[in-house]
């Protein structure tokens, strides 16, 4: 019996050990595609995830890549306002929170899966609007999800953790947002050496400035969104422009 015991589990190792391996060698392929950038190597590999995830399911990599790739894909259509951007972010979107809720499920005290649940939460509300992602219960899901990811790590993703907060809670609609948590966690971003260059995390403060209002607050916005006309991204210069016009 012990003989026939070994000779079994052997031969499920052996019938296991090559699919293992086919799935990782998907997740290499991808995330080379996914390093390159643009939409069509995010959809490369966001293909090459899946195939990843059809040979492992559990993958707790594989998913939470894969959810970054939704992420990343819908958030480069809606920078780039390609043809029906707002349709694809809400696709996308969608279907970035399924994966990252796995990849939750199967690592709750990693950080990814929490992150890029968020993220995408983001992107599905620009492309259905905020007001239908709050009716669908989204608001608690994505505070829980970016809160945790900050308790596990705040400097995650180049500190992606505070400036998530910080938008989360200045997006919210009246009487959810609350302008003061924004600026605390934009403020604690600028104190890390990413702020310096990122023009999204400029545009996101000198709008919050703006609307906190004082002379005090739109001189230093004005700074930010100055830089900011800058941006390579059309979409962030454009809003930088938009906002200047309002000082």
């Amino acid at each position: 019996m012990k003989k026939t015991g070994l000779r079994e589990l052997c031969i499920l190792i052996m019938m296991l050990f090559p699919v293992a391996l086919m799935a990782a060698d998907y997740v290499v392929q991808a995330d080379a595609l996914f390093a390159q950038g643009g939409l069509a190597n995010y959809q490369q590999a966001i293909d090459l995830y899946k195939k990843a995830l059809a040979a492992n399911p559990d993958s707790y990599e594989a998913n939470w890549k894969c959810a970054r790739a939704y992420r990343e894909y819908g958030n480069k259509a809606k920078s780039q306002k390609v043809e029906d951007w707002e349709d694809i972010c809400a696709k996308y979107g969608k279907e970035g929170m399924n994966y990252a809720q796995k990849a939750i499920e199967l690592g709750p005290e990693k950080p990814d899966g929490h992150y890029y649940y968020g993220l995408n939460v983001g992107i599905y509300s620009d492309g259905v609007s905020i007001f239908t992602a709050l009716s669908e219960g989204l608001k608690d899901k994505t505070q829980k999800s970016f809160e945790k990811t900050y308790a596990i790590d705040k400097m995650y993703k180049e500190a992606g953790p505070m400036l998530s907060l910080g938008r989360f809670w200045a997006v919210l609609p009246w009487p959810l947002r609350d302008r003061k948590k924004s600026l605390k966690y934009y403020r604690e971003y600028q104190t890390t050496r990413y702020f310096a260059d990122n023009m999204e995390a400029h545009v996101y403060l000198g709008e919050l400035l703006i609307q906190i209002g004082g002379d005090k607050n739109k001189a230093e916005a004005k700074g930010y969104l100055e830089k900011a006309v800058g941006s390579d991204d059309p979409y962030f210069r454009d809003k930088a422009r938009e906002l200047l016009k309002e000082l």
